[in-house]
């Protein structure tokens, strides 16, 4: 069977890969610690589950409209609306299973062969992957350690061409947990205005907060026309594997990506969509005990870093991820993640899987357990400290 060239282009996400090759490596008998996911490690909470239970017993077992509930989109609307003080119409939204049919719409919508997108490198692969895929030309944005791994806006402007069709943001960050500020966000509103281009703003680390407050692309004046606003709710919610994501965008842009839902899930899961809106009426104090909890494993984790020979690591101000820089240990990052997961039992991510940019790097997730943070510190110690 010959495959069609296009999937050539299409690139993988390596947090699945190092998880099937931890869990072949558990499947051996040995004792491994996963900090290569990233997924919180909390139960989704009661009120929400319930939610679901009992749209299953009142019969959401349907079809939906291919573009949400009405119910669930006119809720986002409220929540999008009034978190920012911004008028929103529920024909703004699209609900689709987890958000990365958000990213993919966007380019199939918006890209021509040649267009370029600009992108954050390190960044979540998927958005090279498909800019790839639909024949598009990434233009990596590196975010830089010494910037907190923030851009730079004279860098970013000089990335700008004619052939510039969409910027993607993503603020909290993955992988480096890194924010940017209000005046990035106008800098590159500013260059999206003068020339036409569309914003994809990846919020869905938003509420997971340790410094600061979050700042949104799409409140700036003149943004809301340009911008899709992509959020969902498994980080939020500890909902990953309910699979549900939305999209905020001009109608026009919602009436084409509802065709695309039409030409491939159909719709969401209806019961799921119900327990979205619970999860958006709250309560949230399940929520705010995890970001707690985060915080206390994020100092843990970089001040346990920060003392094994070789590594650098910043103090993230949001999302549950590190970045630590290990050139110092003289070896690749991939020789190290892959010598961490061996050798030290501890899962990991090499930093180059999310970009040129991020060579140089290990990602951790630090959505487990103290106890078992604890432990793999003191593996990756000993496993670094033993280098031949």
């Amino acid at each position: 069977m010959e495959l069609a060239e296009r999937m050539g282009r299409l690139g993988t996400e390596s947090a699945f890969d190092v998880l099937a090759r931890a869990r072949a490596l558990q499947a051996q008998g040995r004792d491994i610690i996963h900090l290569e996911i990233g997924e919180p490690d909390f139960d989704t909470p009661p009120h929400i589950v319930e939610a679901a239970v009992q749209a299953l017993r009142d019969g959401h077992t349907h079809y939906t409209p291919a573009s949400g509930i009405p119910e669930l989109r006119q809720a986002i609307a409220a929540y999008i609306g009034g978190r920012h003080d911004l008028e929103v119409r529920p024909e703004q939204v699209v609900v689709t299973p987890g958000a990365k049919p958000i990213m993919f719409f966007a380019m199939l919508t918006l890209l021509n062969p040649g267009d370029e997108v600009i992108y954050p490198n390190p960044g979540f692969p998927i958005y090279e992957s498909t800019i790839n895929f639909v024949g598009g030309q990434p233009v990596p944005l590196p975010l830089r350690e010494e910037r907190d791994f923030r851009f730079s806006i004279d860098e970013f402007r000089s990335l700008v061409s004619d052939r510039t069709r969409l910027i993607i943001l993503n603020s909290p960050q993955n992988p480096t947990g890194g924010m940017l500020t209000r005046q990035d966000l106008e800098a590159v509103a500013e260059v999206a205005q003068e020339r036409d281009i569309t914003v994809l703003s990846d919020e869905v680390y938003e509420h997971i907060l340790y410094e600061g407050e979050h700042s949104s692309i799409y409140t700036l004046p003149g943004m809301q026309e340009r911008t899709i606003l992509l959020n969902g709710f498994s980080k939020t919610y500890a909902m990953t594997g309910w699979r549900l994501g939305y999209g905020v965008m001009p109608v026009k842009l919602a009436e084409q990506f509802t065709r695309l839902m039409i030409n491939s899930n159909s719709c969401t899961a209806a019961f799921s969509q119900r327990a979205a809106i619970a999860a958006l009426q709250g309560p949230h104090d399940r929520v705010w005990d995890m970001v707690a909890a985060f915080r206390q494993r994020r100092d843990l984790i970089v001040d346990g870093l920060n003392c094994i020979p070789g590594f650098r690591c910043a103090r993230p101000a949001g999302a549950f991820y590190v970045f630590p820089n290990v050139a110092g240990t003289g070896r690749a990052s991939k020789v190290v993640a892959d010598r961490l997961l061996e050798v030290a039992g501890v899962a990991a991510l090499d930093g180059g899987g999310f970009g040129h940019y991020g060579q140089g790097y290990v990602r951790f997730s630090y959505a487990n357990s103290v106890e078992n943070i604890q432990r793999a510190l003191e593996r990756v110690e000993q496993a670094i400290r033993s280098l031949p």
